[in-house]
């Protein structure tokens, strides 16, 4: 999980985007330059940010899909940092893969996207304190509020196809919220893919794993090396609770990717360790969807 200690870790690796990194990487053409040429293959989409009233407010998103046709549609939870160019970017990325994609920003009841920028970015710790402090009042309740307004949101759009199941990706914290969200709709929530997730399988009564068994989804658990170093009993604990299911479900420790490994703006981004999660992520959704 996202913590201090996983800033050291980072440290102690050699990787760094500091003030003026993260400057260049903001602008949406550097992310695109970014990425193996791979990445941008496929359908024309078209995106639109957004506005979602939910029960605590109004989110501000980035909805985005192919030019024409219906689609499976797709829920992203962002990792701590938020909506920004780079989750923009990974939303055009899979809406040009054939689906309906809305990114939002998680942290709307304090602040709108972005929450970090080139004047205030991760690398200075008011800032990491700052996002600490909205990810602790985002409880499970509080993710499901939004969970809700969101695939009703999704849904009602002309670009999602309805008569599919919907699926949920989160990074980060976002893990979880993954989980939450397939176990408030389990009908509808037909996959739901974590990369890098923080604290969705622990010893807790409350913990997330635990309402696995009562959803339908298939899932996807990319684990972080370094997260994995610190709580090896995670992988333990998902595969108890996904082995006994029909759905199809994968939980890989990512060999040499630091936690944070998929966003292309973050400093433990790993080209390599990200494409293959994101193949396992098309493949989950080839299978659930």
């Amino acid at each position: 999980m996202c913590t201090e200690d996983t800033e050291a870790d980072l440290d102690r690796a050699g990787m760094a985007v500091g003030r003026r990194s993260f400057a260049v990487l903001a602008g949406a053409g550097a992310l695109i330059a970014a990425l193996p040429a791979r990445a941008m293959a496929g359908q024309p989409v078209k995106g639109r940010d957004v506005e979602i009233t939910t029960a605590a407010g109004l989110c501000d998103a980035y909805f985005v899909a192919p030019t024409s046709g219906k689609h499976p549609g797709v829920l992203i939870w962002p990792d701590i940092r938020g909506l920004r160019p780079a989750f923009r970017q990974m939303a055009d990325r899979l809406a040009g893969e054939g689906y309906a994609v809305l990114c939002v920003n998680p942290f709307y009841r304090w602040q709108k996207s972005p929450v970090v920028d080139a004047a205030n970015d991760w690398s200075n710790p008011a800032v990491r304190e700052k996002l600490f402090g909205y990810l602790k009042q985002l409880n499970r309740p509080a993710v499901e509020t939004d969970a809700i307004a969101h695939l009703a949101f999704l849904d009602a759009q002309k670009e999602v196809d309805a008569r599919r199941k919907l699926a949920t990706t989160g990074y980060c914290m976002g893990g979880a919220m993954t989980i939450y969200t397939a176990a408030l709709k389990p009908d509808r929530v037909g996959a739901a893919a974590s990369f890098h997730g923080g604290g969705v399988g622990t010893d807790k009564p409350d913990s997330p794993h635990l309402l696995i068994p009562g959803t339908k989804a298939g899932y996807l658990f990319a684990i972080a090396d370094n997260d994995d170093k610190e709580t090896p009993n995670e992988k333990v604990l998902l595969k108890a609770v996904l082995e006994p299911r029909k759905q199809w479900h994968e939980v890989e420790v990512y060999a040499g990717a630091m936690h944070g490994w998929c966003p292309p703006d973050g400093r433990a981004y790993n080209e390599a360790a990200a494409e293959k999660a994101w193949g396992r992520m098309l493949e989950l959704f080839k299978a659930s969807l």
